[in-house]
């Protein structure tokens, strides 16, 4: 399980400035449902040129939360030149830290602000024209590239950690060790090309670690609605289950599965598993 700083904590459980401000001067959309994280970044400008208010939309882990409130609450009062140097390494400062497979989220967050002032002042971000490099979770050469400069990353294990990519199929190893290369060529660094490490859960302590994350605090929650869940079965990162009661008639039964049971699965077990429903 994550170990989280107490503020990554507070911003989750009570995150500030979420919604989307009305008539924004600027907005940054960045990730995709489909990839697992999302994050929509708005904000308005006084008649001085700061920013007077931004707020935000994530779909995401605990971490994904934090780092948006942050961000949110490290722009406001700032002008968008101020705005623009703040860097993912500056929101998990601000958070007291994340954990390495976490990372992502933060730079998710730069990302997004930077997305929104490019569309405040009309310009094109340069990973538009940028090669899809992970097509499984649509990360851009340009995006690693930023990513790898500006956190002096040096294996494809920490490309993975901070950007995604490289954390589906895997076909794209080799297009990330080259990238590595090249960047770290230009910058006189020693690469370390190594492959993602294994999880240190084996099969078994993952398949318990998810029955009790369901057990102790998925059913709760459904229950006071009138709902549960069954688990099924567990093929690889993907879960199985079935919904009952409530939860089985619902009309949100999707939103359910992927935006609390799967997210929150993600959170507590690992970020790369899928909930899936299948027949009683």
């Amino acid at each position: 399980m994550w170990v989280y700083t107490d503020k990554v904590k507070e911003l989750f459980n009570n995150p500030k400035n979420v919604g989307e401000v009305e008539d924004a001067d600027g907005v940054g959309e960045v990730g995709s449902l489909s990839c697992g994280d999302a994050l929509k970044l708005t904000f308005k400008l006084d008649d001085a040129g700061r920013i007077m208010d931004a707020k935000f939309q994530t779909f995401g882990c605990a971490s994904a939360i934090a780092s948006s409130s942050a961000l949110t609450e490290m722009i406001i009062g700032k002008t968008l030149d101020e705005a623009e140097k703040i860097t993912n390494q500056d929101i998990v400062e601000f958070l007291g830290g994340l954990p390495d497979k976490k990372m992502h989220c933060s730079v998710m967050g730069q990302e997004a602000l930077r997305a929104a002032i490019a569309n405040f002042r009309g310009e094109k971000l340069p990973k538009e024209d940028s090669e899809i490099v992970c097509e499984c979770f649509g990360v851009t050469e340009g995006e690693i590239v930023d990513a790898i400069k500006q956190n002096n990353l040096t294996t494809l294990e920490q490309v993975t950690d901070y950007t995604k990519a490289g954390g589906g199929c895997g076909s794209c190893h080799e297009r990330i060790e080259a990238i590595l290369e090249e960047v770290m060529g230009q910058t006189g660094a020693e690469p370390k090309p190594v492959r993602p490490a294994k999880s240190r859960m084996s099969n078994i302590q993952k398949m318990k670690l998810i029955e009790e994350v369901l057990e102790k605090e998925i059913q709760p929650t459904l229950a006071k609605d009138g709902g549960s869940i069954e688990l099924m079965d567990i093929v690889g990162d993907r879960v199985l289950v079935s919904l009952r009661g409530a939860c089985a008639t619902c009309a949100a039964a999707d939103i359910t599965l992927k935006q609390y049971v799967e997210s929150k699965l993600r959170e507590l077990v690992a970020d790369t598993l899928v909930v899936e429903e299948v027949a009683q």
